[in-house]
């Protein structure tokens, strides 16, 4: 058994560390051709950056569902978003106490909860349909055509706003025809390695009888999140904490409106149980401390040490439940 993983983890092990380059490519690409386009910078933080760190998850996701996994694609959506928070954050955190400031992401953070409850409700009934895919489509249009115009709209005094312009400027200076370049190599690897990681992940799976939605829950998950957390790490450095909170948000919109939708669209099927009595409950009690957490207190919302431990400690212990329950089963 040991030899016949050697290929599968090798395989899993490169597309994990192509999908991370090829995204920060594919990302530059996109904001740079939206740069050469003269669309707001703002919106390019909203569309961009947050749309461009969730490619990862929907190339996955429609691989995985063309593939006959829908189970791969629904677990990573979810445990993308529970990485996210419990993980990317929690690690920042660690790094330095990240206050939050922005006006819109008090705004935004109370949306990101209904939607992830509104989710839940539509697949307590234990199936992931054609119609729900059709809802969460829906809802990404209308969401991002309101994140849009609220950054339009957006005080230049906002941190969110002076932060995203600074990131936005420091984007690779590149020539139309190379921005093009980037964008389309980036996403040909980006698919070339998230087969090469729905393959291997599979494999593994099948050898040792893990259920897919598992290996989607955590190797997978973490690995597509892999872009964020890099993200985060330097948003922390740069003190551009509301920026990188916002990227956050927008990541876990995109993977439940945009990436749970795919299996829904494309491969319809029937939910494992745990999912509903689970894992997505996880994913709603995370979303649900990172909303009280940027909450102000005292005039000011600060996400400190204490709380960056309560989050990695919650992760950690979130990967040991998935342990014993694959174990036991």
């Amino acid at each position: 058994m040991e030899s016949s993983l050697i290929l599968p983890s090798v395989v899993l092990l490169i597309g994990l560390a192509l999908l991370v380059w090829s995204s920060d490519i594919f990302i530059d690409g996109a904001a740079s051709i939206s740069l050469h386009m003269k669309i707001s910078p703002l919106v390019i933080g909203v569309v961009v950056l947050g749309f461009g760190t969730s490619m990862p998850e929907i190339v996955v996701a429609v691989l995985a569902a063309l593939d006959g996994s829908p189970g791969l694609a629904i677990g990573n959506a979810v445990g993308s978003n529970i990485a996210n928070i419990a993980l990317v954050l929690g690690v920042a955190a660690l790094i330095a106490p990240i206050v939050v400031k922005s006006s819109i992401l008090k705004r935004e953070l109370p949306i990101l909860l209904a939607i992830s409850l509104g989710a839940y409700a539509l697949v307590l009934d234990g199936e992931l349909g054609v119609m729900d895919g059709i809802i969460l489509v829906v809802a990404l249009i209308l969401t991002m055509t309101w994140m849009i115009k609220a950054n339009k709209a957006i005080d230049p005094s906002d941190p969110l706003a002076t932060e995203t312009l600074e990131e936005v400027g420091d984007a690779p200076e590149l020539t139309q025809k190379k921005s093009i370049i980037y964008l389309i190599g980036g996403l040909i690897v980006l698919m070339i390695s998230a087969k090469m990681m729905v393959w291997g992940a599979v494999d593994i799976a099948q050898t040792f009888g893990i259920p897919e939605v598992v290996i989607g829950l955590t190797i997978i998950a973490i690995g597509t999140s892999l872009p964020e957390l890099a993200a985060a790490i330097a948003a922390v450095r740069k003190n551009e904490a509301d920026l990188m909170i916002g990227n956050i948000v927008g990541s876990n919109l995109f993977n439940i409106l945009a990436v749970l939708a795919v299996p829904a669209l494309l491969a319809p099927s029937v939910l494992e149980p745990e999912i509903l009595s689970i894992d997505m409950p996880v994913m709603l009690g995370f979303t649900l401390i990172l909303l009280l957490f940027a909450l102000p207190i005292k005039g000011k919302a600060v996400i400190n040490t204490p709380k960056g431990l309560l989050l990695t400690f919650g992760f950690v212990a979130y990967l040991v439940m998935l342990y014993l329950r694959t174990t036991s089963a």
